[in-house]
């Protein structure tokens, strides 16, 4: 049973990712005067497994001088950790209801680094290691920043359970009480998962695709894919900590649908950020990070600290 209910969350999530790629395709093409995909099945919806079967058929090519098990380790080991992340969210139970699940979020994402400078350095390539060690600066910088604020909400929350945020919030969303986490988590996940206007990693223009450039057929779909994966991870992520549904006030469907929804929504907002914003300089990307974000953080994260202590020198009401 285990394995049918692995299958039963890794299917849906492999099956929305596809379509998230013709998704972004299409508002990109609409947002530019253009069609977008529509010429492979009615309105280009098969368009992602045409593109699948590409890749996966083709012959995946490896540089001479590449380390070859890191080379082939990386991409499955980033599809891997992209997936594993979705166990403890609550949808609305957890694959493994684990009491640590926003811990184990954390310390799950942190190793997505490892696939990414693996692959920059067994590629043997300047233009990778050189890809690959700015795309390792840049999310290890805004993983302090999402681990201050996770731990701004866990104040809040009183405990590291993912379930007990829907308890919390019951009556009142924390994105109202706390909207300039809100505003930061949501930009950082942003550079997390490497999107525009932060992705940098993937400066076509710069490195010749960054960290991936040596990858092609396979490998590189399986990067594409993890890349996705987080992207609708980090939004789900979002709206579990912000955006919770008033659960004991509709069925467990009924919070499904909400909870599908605000995470759809959250990720067309990934894509029309895409679609208006240009790319950051790199210096622009850490002066935001370490002179705006961390410090309005620590200061946010010790007046949560201290807000139990001023309530309770409030003299109760006569």
């Amino acid at each position: 049973m285990f394995m049918v209910n692995l299958l039963l969350l890794i299917v849906p999530i492999l099956l929305a990712m596809a379509f998230l790629t013709l998704a972004e395709r299409k508002i990109l093409g609409y947002m530019q005067l253009r069609k977008g995909p529509n010429v492979v099945g009615p309105h280009g919806m098969i368009q992602p497994f045409a593109d699948a079967m590409k890749l996966f058929i083709k012959e995946p090519l490896r540089p001479l001088t590449s380390s070859s098990s890191l080379y082939t380790i990386a991409p499955t080991l980033a599809l891997t950790i992209a997936l594993v992340m979705w166990i403890p969210l609550p949808l609305p139970h957890p694959l493994i209801n684990m009491n640590m699940g926003l811990l184990f979020i954390l310390a799950t994402s942190s190793l997505a680094v490892y696939s990414i400078l693996w692959s920059g350095w067994a590629s043997n390539s300047k233009y990778a290691l050189i890809g690959a060690l700015r795309a390792v600066a840049q999310t290890i910088s805004y993983e302090v920043t999402l681990a201050i604020i996770l731990l701004s909400l866990l104040l809040m929350n009183g405990s590291f359970t993912l379930s007990t945020l829907i308890t919390t919030q019951e009556y009142l969303w924390l994105i109202i009480s706390s909207w300039p986490l809100a505003m930061m988590w949501f930009i950082s996940t942003l550079a997390e998962t490497n999107r525009a206007p932060f992705d940098l990693t993937e400066g076509e223009s710069e490195l010749v695709s960054g960290f991936n450039v040596e990858y092609a057929a396979g490998p590189f779909a399986l990067f594409f894919m993890a890349e996705y994966t987080n992207i609708i991870m980090m939004n789900a992520l979002t709206t579990t900590l912000f955006l919770g549904a008033l659960y004991n006030l509709h069925t467990p469907e009924m919070y499904t649908m909400s909870f599908a929804t605000k995470t759809l929504l959250l990720t067309t907002l990934f894509l029309w950020v895409r679609a208006s914003y240009p790319r950051f300089r790199y210096d622009q990307l850490m002066h935001l990070l370490w002179k705006n974000f961390l410090p309005l953080t620590l200061a946010l994260c010790m007046w949560y600290v201290s807000l139990p202590v001023l309530m309770s020198c409030i003299p109760p009401q006569m």
